[in-house]
């Protein structure tokens, strides 16, 4: 391990160090959130809201954190959830990113903004690659990638479908992130003619389909047999019919970078597991900054949750090590909150661990 990296206590520690080592543009582009970020904040605090109920006398000597999401094993229920360009962080990229969770029986969700292509990236995770979707106007690109990343051995579609829009940023308008020219985004296809004077994230915001809409994912459930996540859903209305359509439901506000003062994915998990009745799997990304965030989740049902930032963070200070770092630290803390709440298996978190 990098002897600096053991400075870091936490992951607010890795963020702030994170921070002198980007440029002002990347770390504006991966920190901000949605208008006056009250949904950003909110991600985060919610946690401390929600109060742990241990036993004790309980023999912890042996603790088990494993489970598995979609017949996938995971070491914790952790895995990395979509985010772009990690290129801004380090020259190995999502190549990186991708061993470090694959090492530590975890598994990465590659964004279709992806600095490296599908089929790289698999190859650095097999069995253990998530591809996630934004579906396009042009459903033929959108149709071609899904066959590249069924062929490349992805696991499952990730399809996020709170983004017909791109949300006003506010620190990415005064901070613009910009790509070198020359640069490739394997997953997006050139630029159509007229489009030149379009910064990268309008250009990309022209190629996302505002119309999508459930008719939609029954056409995606023709081209595919690969299991279908709906990213981005908060309300039981959206769950069910998630389930009925056979996907599977991640929680998500885009990490509060979409609708500001909407309801965080911890808020809305509850509902969400109701209506789903078990027929599908759930998931939560957002505001996971400690292994009691994990356990508190867990305990409200989800199967399991997702980080993006932190681990574009440890990528920063020290690429694949740096992942790797950010998620033990989080599997240990993880382990000991199971330890200290008397439980031994992940199967046994359940309402009862927390104060309602």
């Amino acid at each position: 391990m990098t002897p600096t990296l053991k400075q870091y206590l936490n992951l607010q520690e890795l963020e702030a160090a994170a921070a002198e080592v980007l440029s002002p543009a990347a770390f504006a582009y991966y920190r901000g959130g949605a208008n006056d970020e009250h949904t950003l904040r909110a991600n985060r605090d919610g946690y401390a809201q929600l109060k742990l109920r241990p036993r004790m006398l309980v023999d912890v000597s042996n603790v088990d954190t494993s489970t598995e999401v979609l017949g996938v094993p995971l070491s914790f229920p952790l895995g990395i959830a979509p985010c772009a360009m990690h290129g801004l962080c380090h020259p190995d990229a999502e190549v990186a990113t991708a061993r470090a969770a694959a090492s530590l029986g975890s598994l990465m969700t590659l964004s279709t903004m992806s600095h490296r292509t599908i089929e790289d990236v698999s190859q650095a995770a097999p069995e253990r690659l998530w591809f996630q979707l934004y579906v396009y106007r042009d459903r033929e690109i959108s149709r071609a990638l899904v066959q590249r990343a069924e062929a490349a051995g992805a696991r499952a579609l990730v399809v996020t479908v709170d983004a017909p829009y791109l949300g006003r940023r506010e620190a990415i308008i005064k901070t613009p992130v910009h790509i070198e020219p020359g640069t490739i985004l394997p997953n997006i296809g050139p630029r159509r003619p007229g489009s030149e004077q379009l910064d990268d994230l309008r250009y990309f915001d022209s190629l996302l389909d505002p119309a999508l809409t459930w008719k939609d994912i029954a056409w995606l459930r023709q081209q595919t047999q690969l299991p279908i996540i709906l990213k981005g859903i908060l309300t039981h209305e959206d769950a069910g019919l998630a389930a009925q359509h056979g996907c599977h439901v991640w929680a998500s506000n885009h990490g509060g970078r979409q609708l500001d003062t909407a309801v965080t994915a911890l808020e809305a998990l509850p509902e969400i597991v109701e209506a789903v009745e078990g027929r599908v799997e759930v998931y939560l990304d957002g505001g996971i900054t400690r292994g009691t965030d994990i356990l508190k989740a867990v305990a409200l049902g989800a199967k399991a949750v997702f980080i993006a930032r932190a681990a574009l963070y440890g990528l920063a200070l020290a690429g694949e090590e740096g992942v790797r770092y950010t998620l033990q630290l989080l599997q240990d803390e993880f382990r000991l909150a199971m330890m200290l709440s008397g439980k031994t298996r992940v199967s046994e978190l359940g309402s009862d661990l927390l104060k309602m």
